[in-house]
């Protein structure tokens, strides 16, 4: 933009240096005027490209919007997907082992029927009849007519426990053969989901190329940046005035304001940008801090809280902003989907969005910002202390006195993951804070 007005005035410097001075004596007035008719046609590119500068960025930037949503609509079903197959798998495990244990109940019955044919057998091979109609003293007749109606009995029970064993098996073998076949399509329906996903991402590569080239003026650059910082504040304080008549009861939780220096970080990973630190362009600094870490890691509440906006804003891609009361907020920025709505309550722990990359960046990572009264809170004054710029697991042992505060169930272990590390930015002296690009 700066470029293109220096142009601007160039090229009205030089209509009026061809208003003004003499004609050169080996020029006509037919040069002179088709040379100042050059001059105005470059003028009106100019004008109309001053014109459309804004529509262009805000075209690019509701290009942006649309793909990233749409990447964090994907990877929402992706992260639902994968739950459903860990279920499915884990019902097909345990379908398994009732096969399995079937099976052996079958065969224990088999071999109990074997043995008990194996009896009779012994007790000799003569006939029910042929016994009652022998010439034996009649109590021998008797017991042996009693064990012959014993191992009848206990014959027929054994067959029929079979007979049951083998419809239990057949039955099971059917439900895991149906449980195979969802598995199937669910893996199908996850690979599809992959597909658009990864054809998602490339729209989303392109759009930022022509926005990047947008932005190549430096001018440009600054003035989107004031303009995202001053989008965020103007959406801050719209929150924070509607939810002052809504207050969150902090009788039942503690207050945010007495776990300075307590709170958890959002997620693992590596500070890249601390806060007040100077951005890229101008005098920027930055009003929280930026933490690189692997794409589609998960993003937890930091406090009990209410979600007050799940959105995609400029500058910030898909955004979180969570209020916990007494004019506190906590923001997360450039996530690849956001797993709650406006509206719902969070506890300290809670899943709530996947690390992503929205917002137009290039590297994966997590935006945080903690407000109070719409004015920026340095985050590594609130949060736990940590060594460096490495942020470790959300779930650090908590003591028994926080206990009270914050239920077992949210202490949480984080997998194991490679830290992307971008470059540091350097501290300088600055005048303005400004949100991240």
């Amino acid at each position: 933009m700066a470029r293109a007005s220096g142009l601007l005035a160039l090229s009205l410097g030089l209509v009026i240096a061809f208003s003004t001075q003499p004609m050169i004596a080996q020029e006509s007035p037919q040069d002179t005027r088709e040379r100042l008719e050059q001059v105005k046609k470059r003028i009106q590119i100019l004008q109309k490209q001053l014109r459309t500068t804004k529509g262009k960025h805000e075209e690019h930037s509701q290009a942006l919007q649309k793909t990233e949503r749409k990447i964090g609509d994907f990877a929402r079903r992706i992260r639902a997907t994968g739950q459903s197959l860990k279920r499915q798998q884990r019902r097909l495990a345990e379908l398994e082992r009732d096969r399995a244990d079937a099976r052996l109940h079958l065969d224990q019955h088999r071999a109990s029927l074997e043995g008990q044919i194996r009896a009779g057998y012994a007790m000799g091979r003569q006939e029910k009849l042929k016994i009652l109609l022998n010439q034996q003293d009649p109590a021998v007749v008797s017991r042996i007519m009693v064990y012959y109606d014993y191992f009848n009995t206990a014959r027929v029970a054994q067959m029929k426990r079979i007979e049951k064993s083998l419809r239990q098996l057949r039955s099971i073998e059917r439900e895991i053969a149906q449980e195979e076949q969802r598995l199937q399509q669910l893996l199908a329906k996850n690979q599809n989901q992959k597909r658009q996903l990864e054809a998602a991402r490339h729209g989303r590569k392109e759009i930022i190329a022509n926005l990047n080239r947008h932005l190549k003026d430096k001018g440009v650059e600054l003035d989107s940046l004031k303009s995202d910082e001053k989008q965020l504040r103007t959406l801050l304080d719209d929150l924070q005035q509607a939810l002052s008549d809504i207050p969150i009861d902090s009788t039942a939780h503690v207050p945010f304001d007495s776990r300075k220096g307590k709170l958890p970080w959002p997620s693992r990973g590596r500070l890249v940008a601390s806060f007040g630190s100077r951005r890229e362009v101008g005098k920027l600094k930055w009003d929280g801090v930026l933490i690189a870490a692997p794409e589609g890691q998960e993003v937890r509440a930091i406090h009990h809280g209410r979600v007050a906006f799940a959105d995609w804003l400029r500058g910030f891609g898909l955004l979180l902003i969570i209020d916990h009361g007494d004019g506190y907020m906590s923001l997360y920025g450039h996530n690849q989907s956001l797993f709650k709505e406006t509206g719902e309550w969070v506890e300290p722990g809670e899943v709530v969005a996947q690390v992503g990359n929205s917002g137009g960046r290039t590297t994966s990572g997590i935006y945080f910002g903690i407000r109070h009264n719409g004015q920026p809170k340095n985050p590594t004054q609130w949060c736990q202390r940590i060594r460096g710029r490495k942020i470790a697991d959300w779930g650090r042992k908590i003591n028994e006195k926080e206990l009270s505060f914050y239920p077992i169930t949210h202490i949480f272990q984080g997998p194991d993951a490679t830290m992307g590390v971008d470059r540091l930015t350097s501290r300088s002296p600055g005048n303005e804070l400004a949100a991240p690009l």
